[in-house]
């Protein structure tokens, strides 16, 4: 059939001419334009402290263009027309921070597939697991995970029946980049669509199996700006990134946002290491560090022990080198009351820049750079411009969001996806937040720091933040703890600091220390005692409906370890 005269005269240019397609040409979209520019200015991208390397946006973008033409020589030719057609095509990294993960990001992102970032220290069954539920046609894998990338294709193998390609990163890199920023260019065909999959992450999975929420390809670019612009990120920044790649916080607002803003990342992997981080300070030339309150914590931990005591004028060069940095952001989960006022203190009275988001949502609320020195304590912020939030019940309650930067589904489950808005289309963030004026304050999340105890409602935050005053308490987690007579009991999960003897930490002593701050009904009445840190998962949070279970099993009553209350007899049970 001849096509319609008025249809034919109307053809866009890009059906009438060749593809403009080529082993120098990226695809026409926002993200690969942002970097080029950044490139054609001759700036540096990454520093990878294990590699010891530092590469240019130039070097990036040639090292990634050089990797995609070798990643397509790996895929079969049914993926490579459904990348043609614009289908769904999902690639896996197995990689930390660093030079190999960049490279890979930017390369997979320009053969049209969606980036899957998977931890390099997850069990073999839960990265299978990731393989196959976002159904991955390759895993590209870092020297440094290699050995586990054999162990997963190995299980597929010898389990599924199926295989999984694996594919290192590091030797398929070039020696010597092969285009310079003038020959790199955009295509004035090939376009790819912001709205289609681009990155996918994967949920903590405490209330089941985890979710793999897709992110369009706008989080990229279009998201990051948004973030990066309420930080004033710019190209004169260098950010230290000890963070994972593979959750939101070390991938969007430690790594696109910074991308997206010309800046030098300066990745350091492996497990965090305080000490070091101090040091790394003290050489300077660091404008930005991002964190999560874990992460910060444990600084604190290693200034109060290990630099405080120091000479004036030594300890001096520590306090210079926390006051180099023009913002320390955190997220992830609350920054506790009396990190936040550490950290205050240490830095002539600037505060850490605290947000909340998540997974699904990302920039949501945040404190932006500009925010007065004098916000009220806990405050996560105000809603990122274009971000519509709602509470539940007026100027308190779930916290309930809509966005142009939310996640487009979880993977493969529309169920799960429907299930995960209101009525009106609001993301159900299970969230307990309130209002003052245009801040916003997390209370706890609904499920796990609201207790329902004694006909109560008590938030689990507020007597946290009590215990963090006792001189003996180094971390602490009330959970909730099923109970036939309270519905709720209490439960105090305890760190005691390495100078405090853990036997003298009973039930009674915590009870006795906090009647001034707490009132009756709110006091614990289940005890664990632990010395040291508490146990976190993958993302340095507490993960409460994990540890709660582990700490305080059903037959409490029966273990020695756990101390508890008996409020008719008045006295503590050991």
């Amino acid at each position: 059939m001849a096509p319609d005269p008025t249809e034919a005269d109307n053809l866009d240019r890009t059906s009438l001419v060749p593809s403009h397609i080529g082993p120098n040409v990226f695809p026409n979209n926002a993200f690969f334009s942002k970097l080029l520019r950044h490139a054609r200015r001759d700036r540096l991208a990454v520093r990878d402290v294990d590699l010891g390397l530092e590469k240019t946006y130039t070097e990036l973008l040639s090292d990634a263009l050089t990797f995609r033409a070798v990643i397509e020589r790996q895929l079969g030719s049914e993926t490579l027309s459904a990348l043609e057609k614009g289908d769904e095509v999902y690639i896996g990294i197995l990689a930390a921070g660093g030079y190999e993960f960049a490279v890979a990001v930017v390369a997979v992102l320009a053969i049209g597939a969606a980036i899957v970032p998977i931890s390099v220290s997850a069990p073999v069954s839960e990265a299978c697991y990731f393989v196959t539920k976002s159904r991955q046609v390759l895993l590209l894998v870092s020297e440094e995970a290699g050995n586990l990338g054999k162990d997963i294709q190995h299980h597929f193998r010898s389990n599924e029946q199926t295989d999984i390609p694996v594919f290192p990163i590091l030797p398929n890199l070039p020696a010597k980049s092969t285009y310079s920023a003038f020959d790199i260019v955009i295509s004035s065909t090939h376009t790819l669509s912001d709205t289609s999959p681009g990155v996918v992450i994967f949920t903590s999975g405490t209330t089941g199996r985890p979710k793999g929420a897709v992110m369009r390809r706008s989080y990229t670019h279009e998201t990051a700006l948004a973030i990066g612009e309420g930080y004033d990120v710019t190209h004169t920044d260098v950010l230290l990134h000890t963070l994972p790649v593979h959750h939101t916080t070390g991938l969007q607002t430690s790594f696109f946002v910074f991308l997206a803003g010309g800046a030098c990342i300066e990745f350091k992997r492996g497990g965090f290491d305080p000490g070091w981080v101090w040091d790394r300070w003290v050489q300077g030339g660091l404008t930005v560090f991002s964190a999560v309150p874990t992460i910060l914590l444990r600084l604190k931990w290693h200034y109060e022990k290990h630099i405080a005591h120091l000479p004036p004028r030594e300890r001096q060069k520590y306090d210079v080198a926390a006051n180099q940095f023009r913002e320390i952001m955190c997220g992830s989960s609350a920054l506790q009351d009396d990190v936040q006022e550490f950290w205050t203190t240490l830095r002539n009275n600037r505060p850490i820049l605290t947000r909340y988001g998540a997974t699904e949502f990302p920039g949501c609320l945040k404190v932006p750079a500009n925010a007065p020195r004098d916000l009220p304590r806990r405050c996560v912020g105000m809603p990122v411009p274009g971000v519509e939030v709602n509470l539940s019940e007026g100027d308190y309650g779930e916290l309930l969001v809509r966005s142009p930067y939310m996640f487009s589904k979880y993977l493969f489950d529309s169920e799960a996806t429907g299930k995960a808005h209101d009525e009106h289309g609001f993301f159900k963030t299970g969230d307990i937040l309130r209002r003052e004026g245009n801040y916003y304050f997390v209370v706890g999340r609904e499920s796990v720091d609201i207790i329902k105890s004694g006909g109560f409602k008590i938030s689990a935050t507020e007597i946290e933040t009590a215990c963090r005053k006792m001189q003996y308490v180094n971390e602490v987690a009330i959970v909730g703890v099923e109970d036939e007579e309270f519905g709720q009991r209490v439960g105090a999960i305890v760190g005691v600091k390495s100078d405090a003897s853990a036997k003298e930490v009973t039930i009674e002593r915590l009870r006795k220390d906090l009647r001034s701050e707490l009132a009756a009904y709110k006091l614990p009445t289940l005890l664990r005692v632990v010395e040291g840190e508490l146990p976190k998962g993958g993302t340095g949070k507490i993960q409460k409906k994990v540890l709660g279970p582990e700490m305080f099993p059903a037959d409490w009553r029966d273990r020695k370890k756990v101390q508890y209350w008996e409020s008719k007899k008045g006295q503590a049970k050991l």
